[in-house]
């Protein structure tokens, strides 16, 4: 793994354990641990775009039976979170704006910060919770089919949108 993504400055380093995104998730889908993980970190300072690449690069793996997974949120905001709140306009638009972009499989605009403007600032005060999201949007390609999961949003501000790329049947 280390190796196919060497282009993107990756090492390996297994000092850490999994991250709270991997194991808060593996532990439901796979309940007895008996499946090997290994967890790409995402580089903060590389930006938007840098998920999109990292995503592509992991494609590859699809073809070998790896599944790519990736847990985040698509708004997270949690200094505007409202206990028992109706969803903010924000994360309204924000979340939506996502599904289309993700659906008519525009991603480039998604990763465009700047162009995102106050939307993606407002959405994400810090996007580490964003960047998984284009990794695995990354990770796509044409065959697939997107199916939207779940599609609420808890707590006024944080969008629990979840997607999955597979090919049909």
């Amino acid at each position: 793994m280390v190796s196919l993504l060497a282009s993107h400055h990756s090492a390996e380093d297994d000092t850490w354990g999994l991250d709270h995104g991997a194991w808060t998730v593996l532990r439901f889908l796979y309940p007895q641990a008996k499946v090997p993980v290994f967890q790409v970190s995402i580089d903060m300072g590389r930006g938007l775009e840098h998920q999109l690449e990292v995503g592509r690069t992991l494609a590859q793996l699809r073809d070998r039976g790896v599944l790519i997974l990736g847990s985040g949120n698509v708004v997270h905001n949690l200094r505007t979170m409202r206990f028992g709140g109706q969803p903010l306009d924000f994360a309204l638009e924000f979340d939506q704006l996502f599904a289309d972009r993700l659906g008519a499989r525009d991603l480039k605009p998604l990763a465009d910060a700047a162009g995102l403007g106050t939307l993606l600032r407002m959405a994400h005060p810090t996007v580490d919770h964003y960047m998984p999201a284009l990794t695995i949007a990354g990770a796509s390609d044409a065959r697939d089919q997107l199916t939207f999961m779940t599609d609420a949003i808890d707590l006024g501000s944080v969008s629990m949108r979840s997607f999955v790329f597979h090919q049909g049947a």
